[in-house]
């Protein structure tokens, strides 16, 4: 069995109601303006908090169970714009490549497949069992155990990824810093997204919802279901739905046009492994192949 095959959990999450990230962060930040790389005690404290999301102590979003919201914790995120105020240009290496940036690359990897391409920056956290192609992962995103991120797909500053997920050849997971108390984009347990599909922000996966190829899911995409034509709430895929990109009609001043949309096409029982070729058998029947 692979290691994307075999079905692993992560550590336990740290509270959403409280930070791991020291409160000096904050004393910091409200000096920000005046910080560089000359300041020996803000780095230090700054490279300190980041570690923390380098080793998924901290993380810079999480779902509270308790009421199925995104929770931001704000000092996480203050840490990496921070990090950009106090550490200098400095060159490193890999192999024959040679970079030149303020954050250095991702040196932490526990029980993580990383096949040569792939790039990963510090502060970004990869739990056991990820595999990364070449593929892309950012600074303060979480990357939950077992997930594959396939090649070319890229997962954009603070993003949240479950485990068991996969992120199809090409998909853009947007990243988002600013502004303050923006949610990043969440993609939960389980999930599937397919090639070159858009999720962006702070759209929500749900578990177990499987995505078309060339999905492009928003903040404010419209969702509706095929099947009864009742609008869903916007920005989300629902929880073990299949689901495939559309457009429906609007009537604007120049004309009427089609806007995206996303489409639930099929509903599946709560953990139900869907047999991928049946699955791709329904993504091409709908105009969307996996």
């Amino acid at each position: 069995m692979s290691q994307h095959d075999a079905r692993m959990t992560e550590p336990s999450r740290p509270s959403s109601r409280s930070s791991p990230v020291p409160e000096v962060i904050d004393e910091l930040w409200e000096r920000r303006a005046d910080l560089s790389p000359a300041d020996d005690d803000a780095r230090r404290a700054v490279v300190e908090a980041v570690n923390l999301l380098d080793s998924g102590v901290a993380r810079v979003a999480a779902v509270d169970p308790a009421g199925d919201d995104v929770v931001v914790d704000e000092r996480a995120r203050r840490a990496i714009l921070l990090s950009f105020k106090v550490l200098g240009m400095q060159e490193s290496q890999a192999g024959p490549f040679r970079y030149q940036d303020r954050v250095p690359l991702k040196q932490r990897f526990n029980r993580v497949r990383v096949v040569p391409g792939a790039i990963a920056r510090w502060g970004s956290y990869l739990a056991p069992g990820v595999v990364l192609m070449p593929s892309y992962v950012n600074i303060g995103a979480h990357v939950g155990a077992g997930t594959l991120v396939d090649t070319w797909a890229t997962v954009g500053s603070c993003a949240q990824i479950g485990s068991n997920v996969h992120l199809s050849g090409g998909v853009g997971i947007g990243g988002v810093l600013e502004p303050p108390g923006a949610a990043p984009v969440v993609v939960e347990d389980e999930a599937f997204v397919g090639s070159r599909s858009v999720i962006v922000e702070g759209a929500r996966v749900r578990r177990g919802a499987k995505l078309g190829a060339g999905v492009l899911l928003t903040g404010s995409t419209r969702v509706f279901d095929a099947e009864t034509g009742e609008e869903l709430p916007r920005g989300q895929a629902p929880s073990w739905s299949v689901c495939v990109s559309s457009t429906r009609r609007r009537t604007f001043p120049g004309g009427e046009f089609g806007v995206p949309c996303l489409l639930v096409i099929k509903r599946l029982g709560e953990g139900e492994e869907h047999d991928k070729l049946l699955l791709d058998s329904l993504f091409r029947e709908h105009g969307a192949a996996a």
